[in-house]
């Protein structure tokens, strides 16, 4: 499958978090690769599952997302595969980040990475933790819908 370069071409996904936050607001910025991550970024090794978002002195560093070693690259150098990799975004959007993420229930979580042209993108989110009564409750309407299309099927 031959890939278009001026179109936004999802690399990677977060699913999880659609389940376990709820979306506040969203941001796009531009996250800082080695010329190493950004080959295997490229060919999808990348997992942004249990990834955040932190502030340290005033800049936004992600964590825990996993880049793997490129195949090419020689053994002779060691690869940290779950380094902090800085985001760059406007600084009044930092200062608001860093206020909001000090509030309790409130985090910064990677949503998805994706190309622009020729550019590696991240989706970031402010989101807040949905409860345990909440994720239930999606649960149950995800098994309502299930059951009232099987229940269809027979109709039709």
């Amino acid at each position: 499958m031959k890939k278009n370069n001026n179109l936004n071409n999802q690399i990677t996904k977060n699913k999880k978090a659609y389940f376990d936050y709820e979306i506040i607001d969203s941001w796009e910025a531009w996250i800082k690769f080695s010329w190493h991550e950004t080959k295997s970024v490229r060919n999808g090794h990348v997992n942004l599952k249990w990834a955040f978002i932190v502030v340290i002195n005033n800049e936004l560093y992600i964590k825990s997302m996993h880049v793997s070693a490129w195949k090419a690259l020689p053994n002779s150098q060691s690869v940290e595969t779950e380094r902090e990799r800085k985001i760059f975004l406007h600084r009044k959007t930092i200062d608001y980040l860093e206020w909001k993420n000090r509030e309790v229930g409130y985090s910064i979580i990677p949503l998805e990475l994706y190309f622009v042209w020729s550019l590696i993108k991240i989706r970031i989110w402010l989101a807040k933790w949905k409860k345990a009564y909440q994720k239930k409750q999606i649960l149950k309407e995800r098994s309502m819908d299930k059951e009232a299309k099987v229940a269809m099927k027979k109709y039709i």
